[in-house]
């Protein structure tokens, strides 16, 4: 079968590999797309912390059955969880297997689904409900911001500002809506900003370099400053900067990912007695939410999907979607 790998960053290759046999307890599936996200972008960059090299990216994936297993029946569209936990580690025995102690993301920590049959436990599996391959390859990312919601608590009526209008942040905006949020969307692309105001229906949008930010979210928010801030960016300036942003009495969740640390005034944190909370990939219970809700058609991802491109012309379109100005929000790879 053809595979794809990230053999240093800047680089692929395809690789013939013989099809993988599954083991007991484990699925044959085939891939039928695969989205490209941040942790793939910044994979190829060199720039994700969690990852080695040569690695086969691919986490955000929609596959049909090969052969039933049970509970699932040849031929039968899925997505899948891609977050291999040990289900023994405190994380796990919590109920947590999301920030499991020795986790092992497809795509990062062990190879993806970047190629044409792909092998994962059966336990990971998440039934397609009727959805369609596109729909199902963008369950994992909205799932992401689902969980960035549930963590941040979100109440009906609150102001939620969501910092970085990328694919990530735009599934925060959703879930934020759905649970009865005002969303302002913050970032420094317009093209992003515009998108969230003609796809996602959000009022509020600000542009990160216009002058006075803080002020205008005062003045949108009657003076209070949101009480839910999200960072979607993984952007450190943008993460240190975010917390004057916050509202007395509010939640800071970082979403986004970056290498380095964090600083911000103690004072000015601890006079909020504001909580901060790091949000690390998704749950069963976020995935499921994520499937009622595009079925409920609270959610309608496939106007995410801004660029396709076949399986076996990834590397050259690749450098292109590190570029904002080619406009891409997400990138759709398609086989069969």
């Amino acid at each position: 079968m053809n595979t794809l790998v990230c053999t240093e960053p800047g680089t692929f290759a395809y690789h013939t590999r013989p099809q993988p046999v599954p083991q007991p307890g484990e699925v044959l599936l085939r891939i039928r797309r695969i989205g490209i996200c941040g942790t793939d972008l910044h994979a190829y960059e060199g720039t994700q912390p969690f990852f080695s090299y040569p690695r086969v990216l691919g986490h955000e994936l929609a596959a049909d059955v090969v052969a039933a297993v049970p509970g699932f029946a040849a031929g039968e569209a899925v997505t899948l969880i891609p977050y291999l936990n040990c289900g023994t580690c405190v994380a796990c025995r919590a109920g947590k297997p999301n920030c499991c102690v020795h986790m092992q993301v497809c795509g990062v920590h062990v190879d993806g689904g970047m190629a044409e049959y792909f092998t994962v436990p059966v336990a990971a599996l998440v039934p397609g409900q009727g959805l369609g391959h596109d729909e199902l390859a963008l369950v994992e990312p909205l799932a992401i911001g689902a969980h960035g919601v549930r963590r941040a608590a979100v109440q009906p009526g609150e102001w939620v500002l969501v910092v970085g209008a990328g694919p990530i942040g735009l599934g925060i905006m959703e879930f934020a809506r759905i649970a009865g949020a005002h969303v302002i969307a913050l970032d420094v692309n317009e093209q992003r900003l515009a998108f969230c105001r003609a796809h996602l229906g959000v009022a509020h949008t600000l542009n990160a370099r216009s002058a006075d930010v803080a002020g205008q979210l005062a003045a949108l928010t009657g003076g209070d400053m949101p009480t839910v801030v999200i960072d979607a960016t993984g952007s450190l300036g943008a993460i240190n900067q975010g917390f004057s942003y916050l509202a007395h009495g509010g939640r800071y969740v970082l979403v986004g990912l970056q290498k380095g640390e964090i600083s911000f005034s103690h004072p000015e944190f601890h006079k909020r007695e504001a909580t901060l909370l790091s949000s690390r990939n998704a749950t069963r219970q976020d995935f499921e939410h994520v499937i009622a809700s595009m079925k409920a058609g609270l959610v309608r991802p496939t106007t995410y999907i801004t660029h396709r491109v076949p399986f076996g012309q990834v590397p050259a379109e690749f450098d292109s979607w590190l570029d904002p100005a080619t406009g891409v929000i997400k990138a759709m790879v398609e086989l069969g």
